[in-house]
């Protein structure tokens, strides 16, 4: 299901032009420009003003409230005024940040100096091909390869993503599918970064991509044993909601495609898939807090789903197959999960079996099924664990790892007859690395690690578990990284990174990239705050809907925690967070602005009432589990309490760079646009107020494997920017 994590509209280029008269209306970064609108707020740093907006207000009234946007007219795309004013801040970004330049280009060949840039994945086995995926010095994209039956069999290239982007300013591909019979290719295109993905197939033997394209998708597809249908999710056209499945034969036309089911409740989204056994075609409906799937055999393309267990209020549920019974991972009656088991022809949850029980102290995430043997991937403590189940002695052990702080997760297996599990594991310190264990011997094989050029070193690095207490008492794990060296005075910046929604865990990874900060004196640190999963669902259940604000202020703890211990001082801190974590950089700064020197906001879900009132945008009426449902007075109101753009007051904040893509289906890039408008307006300091829209992709950013680096430069510059004052 998307989330605030990650119709196509495409800006005619007479909008990127100012349209007459329009400067009368908006103070674009021009020197000695003065604005009759609002007194010029001139930083610091420089004598340039920024842009102000034009305020056109707007009444939004419900139940009895009213409230005043004034810069509601930024929510229409198609008015060229909006297209001005995000140039216009970009424009002023670029001047602000003009000394800085060098800098930018300096970090900028540094990070991608870190970078193997000619690389290739671990290959795994799958049907009989050897799969991985390679990358060549120089270029921004992958290329998907395959070997018949033998790592030394020659290669197969089945898509250069190198070539199929020429040309576009944009280009993600996603979904590979290899048909049963190895000949064929289904795989998703977006050229927009609106995620919404046109499925092609292409014939591996002789590279024809087929007639084939099938829009408005997620990019899955699922193939039949027939190798000639495949099934696939269709999106609405605007609101992006995955709400059909539908039903491809090759050859035949896209209007011509069976519905073969409509998920008709709006809180819920729709996916298909295919079981690891081959066996069956797997629809998924899912809510934030109940879900039902349905099956069909993949021998029966024709054939007519039925469903598994039928969907039941706060009861969540996966499926996977294994020879003569289904595994179950289900909530029912288990708040952190349970793994049950039932017949081929007996799925209704009355005859669920046990496998693992639940338990309080444990939350099971997932698992994978193998012939001999089950791998769950489990969270204790804040730590991710693997647990081994071996189904023919029925005996359980746990892989072991000595970090205080790491990630170790089940990787890629799509083989049921082997010994071996696949795993992935990582460290604040320890680069990505790719495990094969054996579960006879209990022995690991390292098949890879990244390998980080430039010298690096992990026993020059230190990486710690440090634990907050929270306004209410409880405790907040902190995972922390800093060179050696590092001095814990006061002095020292420092960079707190924080999400904490939808249950997503926010795990203690290796990043080369952050290296260009830890190198120049900053520590960094992760908030496991209420909201994810790190300390098991309830942990999520307590960080949502009328428990919102312990996200918040659990953050907040962890930010005072750390001065207390004098790891920084509030003139070295610096906050990070994105899309629900840009809720998050939102809320803390209105609630305790002089805490941060500095505040990296990326696509930042800012406004939230006006967003979750409308459900034609993406995303709101699947996620009204999460933040509630405003139509409602309870919930309005206390989502007005934390809402940032509402609370935006007339008060000093800090240094702050906001980040947006004009092409963004997570958060429209009118949230954080409207919310820097609302802050320009009202903020009584002289700090830095930057925003930078990409006006070339969407939620996640640019794509390729280099570009991205180049946002990462300039958020860094921003913030060595402010460490060294000028």
């Amino acid at each position: 299901m998307l989330k605030r994590n990650a119709g196509v509209t495409t800006i005619n280029s007479d909008f990127m032009k100012h349209p007459p008269g329009f400067a009368v209306l908006l103070c674009v970064t021009l020197i000695g420009m003065g604005c009759k609108e609002k007194k010029s707020t001139m930083t610091e740093q420089t004598n340039v003003a920024p842009p102000v907006a034009p305020k056109v207000p707007k009444k939004l009234t419900i139940h009895g409230d009213t409230r005043i946007d004034n810069y509601y007219w930024m929510n229409d795309r198609a008015d060229p005024r909006v297209i001005s004013y995000l140039q216009a801040e970009n424009a002023y970004l670029d001047t602000i940040m003009q000394p800085q330049r060098e800098l930018r280009t300096k970090l900028y060949e540094e990070m991608r100096g870190r970078i193997m840039e000619t690389d290739a994945s671990t290959p795994y086995l799958k049907n009989g091909y050897y799969y991985y995926t390679r990358y060549e010095s120089g270029k921004e994209y992958p290329i998907y390869c395959r070997k018949k039956g033998s790592l030394e069999a020659d290669e197969e290239v089945m898509l250069n993503v190198n070539e199929l982007a020429q040309g576009h300013a944009y280009y993600h591909v996603q979904g590979l599918q290899v048909s049963p019979d190895n000949r064929l290719l289904a795989f998703g295109v977006d050229t927009v970064s609106r995620r919404k993905y046109v499925l092609y197939v292409k014939e591996l033997e002789t590279g024809r991509i087929l007639p084939d394209a099938l829009p408005d998708t997620n990019g899955e597809a699922a193939w039949a044993n027939d190798n000639q249908t495949f099934f696939y999710t269709r999106k609405h056209p605007e609101t992006l909601r995955e709400e059909r499945i539908l039903r491809h034969k090759l050859g035949e036309a896209p209007d011509r495609d069976e519905q073969v089911f409509m998920e008709k409740d709006e809180t819920f989204d729709v996916d298909v898939s295919r079981s690891k056994s081959g066996k069956y075609i797997v629809i998924r409906s899912t809510s934030t807090l109940s879900s039902e799937s349905r099956i069909l055999e993949a021998d029966q393309p024709q054939g007519h789903f039925r469903v598994f267990q039928p969907r039941q209020k706060d009861m969540l549920y996966d499926i996977e197959h294994l020879d003569d019974r289904f595994y179950v991972r289900t909530n029912w009656q288990a708040q952190n999960f349970r793994l049950m088991e039932c017949p081929l022809d007996k799925t209704g949850r009355d005859h669920w079996k046990e496998v693992m029980p639940h338990r309080p102290d444990v939350l099971l995430e997932n698992f994978e099924v193998f012939r001999d043997f089950l791998a769950l991937g489990e969270r204790r403590n804040g730590l991710t664990r693997l647990h081994i189940l071996n189904l023919l002695n029925q005996q359980d052990h746990y892989l072991h790892f000595d970090e205080p702080a790491y990630v170790a997760e089940i990787g890629i297996n799509p083989e049921m007859d082997t010994k071996e599990l696949r795993y992935s594991y990582t460290s604040m310190t320890t680069p990505n690395s790719t495990y094969d264990y054996n579960i006879e011997t209990r022995k690991s094989e390292l098949k890879k690690r990244q390998e980080v050029l430039g010298g690096y070193d992990p026993v020059n690095y230190v990486t710690e578990r440090l634990y907050a207490t929270a306004k209410d008492g409880a405790k907040v794990p902190i995972s922390l990284v800093y060179k050696k060296g590092f001095s814990k005075d006061g002095n020292s910046p420092l960079l707190l990174y924080g999400y904490g929604s939808y249950g997503f865990s926010m795990d203690p990874a290796f990043s080369s990239v952050r290296l260009s900060l830890l190198d120049r004196g900053f520590a960094f640190a992760i908030a496991h705050i209420r909201g994810g999963e790190e300390l098991g669902r309830q942990w999520y259940e307590d960080g949502k809907l009328f428990k919102k604000m312990n996200t918040f202020t659990d953050f907040i703890a962890c930010a005072e925690h750390l001065v207390a211990q004098q790891y920084t001082s509030p003139q070295h801190l610096y906050a990070q967070g994105g899309s629900a974590g840009g809720l998050l950089m939102g809320a803390v700064v209105n609630l305790r602005p002089d805490l941060w020197h500095g505040v990296l906001a990326g696509v930042p879900f800012v406004d939230v009432l006006t967003t979750m009132l409308d459900e034609s945008i993406p995303l709101t009426t699947s996620e009204f589990d999460e933040w509630g449902n405003p139509a409602h007075k309870d919930a309005y109101e206390y989502m007005k309490t934390y809402s940032p753009y509402d609370n935006v007051s007339a008060k000093a904040y800090p240094n702050m760079l906001v980040t947006t893509g004009l092409h963004d289906s997570q958060v429209q890039y009118w949230e954080p646009a409207k919310w820097v408008a609302k802050l320009r307006e009202l903020k009584t300091d002289n700090n830095l107020l930057l925003l930078k829209t990409d006006m070339e992709a969407g939620h996640g950013g640019a794509s390729g494997r280099f570009r991205a680096l180049e946002k990462t430069a300039l958020e860094y510059a921003f913030l060595l920017k402010l460490e060294k004052g000028n």
